[in-house]
């Protein structure tokens, strides 16, 4: 049985943008959905994050994960942390960032949240090292997460770049509720042999 596990971003929940419209396209075709609140949305921490995936995630080549944001860092690093004989089937990953805009942050606070986020070192090796499945997907619009970020994806994991035109950073608060690159991504994962 293939998992998706839903990992939505900061200052969000599993019920924002297109989860709900994901999580209901993916479970039509049989596959098993997890949407995941992450904790403390508004300050978050990679441990905590991190660990509420290890909590939450049993690990296999049936599991696939997507990330939104600072979701998709959570899940690299998530994956980064995994056991040397673990493997997953994949994973999608919506508007991440390891390079932000100056219009990222709209007060210090954010900054100083972000911070450890954008200067703690991952081991891109170790993450490719359990799957060789990762889509990036990016907007060419997108006021906070620069459209360099795409290129950063695919020289670090091999990612397969979808750049989709006018969609912001995928929220729901853009108006942004269905996104099939999304669904498609994940499914094509799905579908392929391990």
């Amino acid at each position: 049985m293939k998992k998706v596990y839903l990992i939505h971003g900061w200052d969000s929940h599993p019920d924002d943008g297109i989860f709900p419209w994901l999580r209901e396209e993916l479970e039509k075709r049989g596959l098993t959905v997890f949407a995941l609140r992450m904790p403390e949305p508004l300050y978050p921490k990679i441990e905590t994050w991190v660990s509420h995936l290890k909590e939450q995630i049993i690990p296999d080549e049936n599991t696939i994960l997507f990330g939104h944001s600072i979701g998709v860092q959570t899940v690299l690093r998530y994956i980064e942390s995994l056991g040397v004989d673990q493997k997953i089937g994949g994973a999608v990953l919506l508007a991440g960032w390891f390079h932000v805009s100056d219009k990222a942050y709209e007060i210090d606070e954010d900054l100083k949240i972000a911070r450890p986020w954008l200067d703690t070192p991952i081991n891109w090796e170790k993450i490719k090292s359990h799957t060789d499945k990762f889509v990036g997907i990016f907007s060419d619009d997108d006021p906070l997460v620069l459209i360099s970020n795409a290129k950063f994806f695919e020289e670090n994991l091999g990612a397969k770049i979808i750049i989709e035109t006018g969609k912001r950073h995928f929220q729901g608060r853009s108006g942004i509720k269905e996104l099939p690159s999304a669904l498609e991504s994940i499914l094509e994962i799905a579908d392929s042999k391990a």
